[in-house]
């Protein structure tokens, strides 16, 4: 436990840890005190702006002595005033909600275990706990009997093994010469993964979408002719289930036809939009996901499970090991298929299972299909409210609506998209400000449960005013 330094520094940094023969009062009140502090600060988080005033910078290297109580819980209060406020009603900007008490008190026990996903002997429990929900998950988002996966430190790193297990059971696995596809506003993750997995930037083509923002299955269609004229391979397309500015999802159904006739593995990066699945009233939005081969899915952007929480899940999951499992002859055999750190990139890794686990437990079903339901009805309510303005829309079926003055030249488009997330900041509405199209937009994600009718009906008065401002063209707003 962390208090004043006694004499001896043997003694002090002992003294900082667990004691494993007793109830600790001083590491009971520093957990009391460090959790009252963060929730005072939930509690005010209406007070401040989503965006606060100014970043900080605490000390950073450790003083020569260990600190008491009272300074690290200073420490900790100096970050938290300069950080981002996801509770705050106006937090509107990005696919950042507010945690779930639940996965935060989960988070607690996760690091307090401190056990290991890299095997069974260092996270017995936690490991079957991950097989099990991971399995659970899969199947309850179509991917049938028998599918599972593996938890993964965000979409990026899910997105990335997806592409590896495809090209290790293509056995391309030395080959350069080969495609992925995905649409133009696919995840820049595709990219990134490519990139880590030694492709030229050749190897990525992107499709074109329609006007919704939907992978065109015509134009995947020519591409796939292009690839076989030229006898390249095409190792996977990516359909993306919620795209990042306007919430768009590909055509599944479509994209797997064609890469059932060519022989290609179909991922879905649903980091965004797999959740609603979960949702018997939204799972048509979705109800194609059963056609993936492997599926991307973040509870973390709407759910509220605390950072990170993002699965990679597959029909086949043994093809996590099989792609690679290199055997770890420093443990103990694994009591199932194989160890954690055998079925994915990721070795040593917390058991970030556990704050979903607990998370979900906590909504149960009713509260899923209410968070999503709602999430749904607010970005309707806000397009409607806007509809009646001089705006272009980029939106979808989902909680993202993203919109841009119609009319208006690129250039004029970012001014007015810089100051008026200014207003909107003064008013405590945070957007972001995404260019898409060649056009600065304001982008508003309504998946913050604190978000009611005030906020809406402020965010759209601010936008009137907004445009009034750009001159007599908009004097009828």
């Amino acid at each position: 436990m962390a208090h004043a330094a006694p004499s001896d520094p043997k003694r002090h940094a002992l003294a900082c840890f667990p004691d494993p023969d007793g109830v600790d009062p001083q590491l009971l009140a520093f957990l009391q005190q460090a959790s009252e502090r963060l929730c005072q600060w939930w509690g005010t988080s209406a007070e401040r702006s989503p965006l606060p005033l100014l970043s900080v910078l605490p000390e950073v290297a450790p003083a020569p002595d260990g600190l008491p109580i009272e300074a690290l819980l200073d420490d900790l209060q100096l970050v938290m005033e300069g950080a981002y406020n996801p509770v705050h009603p106006g937090a509107l900007a990005h696919l950042d909600p507010p945690p779930l008490t639940a996965s935060v008190a989960a988070d607690l026990i996760c690091a307090g275990l401190n056990n290991n996903l890299l095997a069974e002997e260092l996270s017995p429990s936690l490991s079957r706990l991950e097989r099990s929900l991971t399995a659970w998950m899969a199947e309850a988002l179509g991917l049938g009997p028998g599918s599972g996966g593996v938890a993964a430190s965000g979409g990026t790193l899910s997105n990335l093994m997806a592409l590896v297990v495809a090209r290790h059971r293509a056995g391309l696995a030395f080959s350069q010469n080969l495609r992925v596809f995905c649409s133009a506003d696919a995840h820049v993750s595709i990219g990134k993964a490519m990139a880590v997995m030694g492709l030229p930037p050749t190897a990525l083509e992107t499709i074109a979408v329609d006007g919704e923002g939907r992978l065109d299955p015509a134009a995947l269609a020519m591409a796939f002719e292009r690839a076989k004229a030229a006898a390249i391979p095409v190792l996977a397309v990516v359909a993306t289930a919620g795209t990042t500015v306007r919430g768009a999802i590909d055509p599944i159904a479509a994209i797997a036809s064609q890469c059932r006739e060519q022989g290609s593995w179909l991922h879905v990066d649903g980091a965004i939009g797999a959740v609603f699945a979960l949702s018997e009233g939204h799972r048509h939005l979705l109800e194609e996901l059963h056609l993936a081969d492997s599926l991307t899915v973040n509870p973390q952007k709407l759910l509220g499970i605390t950072k990170t929480s993002s699965l990679l899940l597959l029909k086949q999951p043994q093809l996590l090991a099989s792609c690679f499992g290199t055997g770890l002859p420093y443990m103990e055999p694994s009591w199932a298929h194989a160890h954690g750190g055998e079925c994915g990139l990721q070795g040593t890794r917390p058991a970030e299972v556990l704050k979903l686990w607990l998370g979900l437990r906590q909504l149960g079903e009713r509260g899923i299909d209410e968070l999503l339901s709602a999430a749904i009805a607010r970005r309707v309510s806000l397009q409607e409210q806007l509809s009646a303005l001089p705006l272009e829309f980029r939106s979808g079926p989902l909680h993202l609506i993203a919109f841009t003055p119609r009319g208006l030249s690129a250039e004029a488009c970012e001014q007015w998209s810089l100051l008026t997330r200014q207003r909107l900041l003064e008013s405590g509405l945070m957007l972001s400000r995404p260019l898409y199209g060649g056009r600065h937009h304001l982008k508003a994600v309504l998946g913050n449960p604190h978000t009611g009718p005030e906020q809406l009906r402020t965010l759209v008065a601010v936008v009137r005013q907004s445009l009034k401002a750009l001159g007599p063209d908009f004097d009828d707003v």
